[in-house]
């Protein structure tokens, strides 16, 4: 009779019935012998159990451009979502491996835009619009989309870096094409003075433009994205801390709707978020709307501050949640064992175009 040893997503079920402590020995243990050949990153959303191992936290843009410069590593473990570990694998050396532990570990705003939707898209509205357009995506996205902006003299954008590089293409030609989250383009666009009556919708599914005005009027087209932790706030969770509690400073994300940013105190990157909480004078409180863990990091960091999350009841990223102890332990042991699984490999063509994006980025900013 055949054993079923692995589960469904191919971890051997016996890493599963290890106990925390014993995984964390395999972990530290792997890490030691290997030294500097491995770099284990791992992004802000990430659960502690996994943060306790990094050998760098960040946003996904610099975690890979720290892989990039870790020369003497052999192998990046990337403790994050599938389009982070891309662009670590693109900005890498070619005999760098870059490995991502659970490969259900995914983006559910990056899966919102795909290469075939977005060339039919550009097609489509150039031959509609009859004007230059000019594509911007979010560094939150595939590497196939950042290879689509790349090739039409686009770039991609951080939500650091946002508002200097949509005005950098407002400025360039005559309509802005922002993908794929439709949010933080409008709450940039709109801060850059472009009124929301200027800006029109773009649905991938249905191949339709929703705008109310006349084409010649548009300025600016989002595309029909975004990201499921950040359209959890909303306006109402303001009101309630508002009437409750009037000295709590409400700071968002970007991502997280027009209204809602709009509502807040202070809307910014994630490293504006943390910055803002590093400065803050002891005593203050604040409802952060970002994602889960980092709020509750940030609280757990700064036991000087009243820290809550603007969604009393957010749940933690999924996709980003599937990065624990077994699957880490699981990916490193192969590593060592010179069999490494769950390999992140981007084509040559298309991490050529996609790096094109990111330099024009980086260029500007």
């Amino acid at each position: 009779m055949k054993l079923d040893l692995f589960t469904d997503n191919g971890i051997p079920k016996t890493y599963l019935a290890k106990s925390d402590a014993e995984l964390i020995a395999v972990i530290e243990g792997v890490k030691s012998r290997m030294g500097s050949r491995l770099f284990l990153p791992a992004h802000h959303y990430q659960k502690d159990e996994v943060v306790q191992f990094a050998d760098a936290t960040g946003d996904s843009l610099q975690l890979a451009q720290i892989a990039k410069k870790m020369t003497a590593a052999e192998y990046t473990v990337f403790c994050g979502v599938h389009f982070m570990a891309e662009t670590a694998d693109m900005l890498t050396a070619s005999d760098h491996t870059v490995v991502l532990p659970d490969m259900r570990a995914g983006c559910s705003m990056a899966d919102m835009a795909n290469g075939f939707q977005t060339e039919r898209a550009y097609e489509i509205l150039s031959d509609r619009l009859k004007r230059s357009i000019l594509p911007l995506t979010y560094v939150n996205s595939t590497a196939e989309i950042k290879a689509f902006v790349g090739r039409h003299g686009g770039a991609t954008v951080t939500s650091s870096n946002a508002v200097r590089m949509v005005e950098w293409a407002l400025a360039e030609r005559e309509i802005l094409f922002f993908l794929p989250d439709q949010h933080l383009g409008r709450n940039t666009a709109h801060a850059l003075g472009v009124p929301l009556e200027q800006m029109a919708v773009w649905d991938p599914i249905a191949d339709e433009l929703l705008f109310d005005g006349a084409d010649d009027e548009i300025r600016v087209i989002l595309w029909k994205g975004h990201c499921s932790v950040h359209e959890k706030f909303t306006v109402g969770q303001i009101e309630q801390f508002r009437k409750a509690e009037p000295d709590r400073t409400i700071l968002v994300h970007p991502e997280c709707s027009f209204e809602v940013v709009a509502a807040s105190d202070l809307n910014g990157s994630t490293a504006y978020i943390i910055q803002q909480i590093e400065q803050a004078e002891p005593g203050t409180k604040w409802a952060i709307g970002t994602e889960m863990n980092l709020v509750q990091r940030l609280a757990k960091d700064h036991p000087e501050l009243d820290i809550v999350s603007l969604n009393p009841f957010m749940c933690p990223c999924l996709t980003m949640n599937r990065i624990d102890l077994p699957h880490l332990a699981w990916s490193l042991v192969q590593i060592e064992a010179g069999e490494p699984v769950n390999i992140i490999t981007v084509d040559p063509e298309t991490t050529r175009y996609a790096v094109l994006a990111l330099e024009r980025m980086l260029e500007r900013s």
